[in-house]
């Protein structure tokens, strides 16, 4: 909901291009890992691959080549410029989220596991 917002009432220098892209691969993360118990490391890694994939179709303009140039949807979903401060902030949300998951408390069970 907080990224649909920025990007509908959001048009700045900062929160939109940046903050969003940063807040967008934690977001990814975050649904992700509601779904799944996959690794940590691996769901980082594929989010901030799949992160880095979209910034490529924007640089070859995806959006326009499949011929949804016109379409508000796509061109938001997808983007249509490249930066490559997008990719910094991609990379950054990434260490943001290997940084909160170290710093989560360990939790144990009943049988002394690690949970």
């Amino acid at each position: 909901m907080i990224e649909v917002l920025i990007a509908m009432y959001v048009h700045d220098d900062f929160i939109r291009p940046y903050f969003g892209d940063f807040l967008v691969v934690i977001l990814m993360y975050f649904f992700i890992r509601t779904f799944a118990n996959l690794d940590v490391k691996l769901t980082v890694v594929a989010v901030l691959l799949l992160s880095y994939l979209i910034e490529v179709l924007q640089y070859l303009n995806f959006v326009e080549w499949i011929g949804l140039g016109n379409s508000e949807l796509a061109r938001t979903l997808i983007g249509t410029s490249f930066e490559w401060i997008d990719i910094v902030a991609y990379s950054a949300g990434s260490m943001a989220i290997l940084w909160f998951e170290r710093m989560k408390p360990v939790v144990w069970d009943s049988k002394d596991q690690r949970v």
